[in-house]
């Protein structure tokens, strides 16, 4: 039996993001979102990070845990989308800080 593929989205910014990694770097994260395509609830669960409620976002690890793609599942009682949101270095928890204001400016 094959296993589900579920569709991986990213928001424009993530793009951005993403073309900003260098190739070994991209190597990696491309496996990340790959296992993230087969269970979108390998990550683990964000709250509020420094004073960025992120809520409702998952965090996975890519290059050990220096990087971390950020995303949320839309429809999560039914998954069948995962939004990909940033991927970026933890220093100074600077991805979170970035997603948490790309969220405030989607409201």
């Amino acid at each position: 039996m094959e296993e589900k593929k579920y569709e991986i989205k990213f928001i424009p910014e993530a793009v951005e993001d993403y073309k900003k990694l260098d190739g070994s770097v991209k190597k990696d994260v491309n496996k990340k979102i790959d296992k993230l395509s087969q269970n979108p609830l390998c990550g683990l669960p964000l709250e509020n990070k420094d004073n960025v409620d992120l809520t409702g976002f998952y965090k996975l690890y890519a290059c050990g845990t220096s990087i971390r793609i950020v995303y949320r599942l839309l429809t999560p009682e039914k998954i069948e989308i995962v939004e990909i949101w940033g991927i970026g270095k933890i220093e100074n928890l600077q991805i979170y800080k970035t997603v948490g204001e790309r969220k405030e400016e989607v409201k």
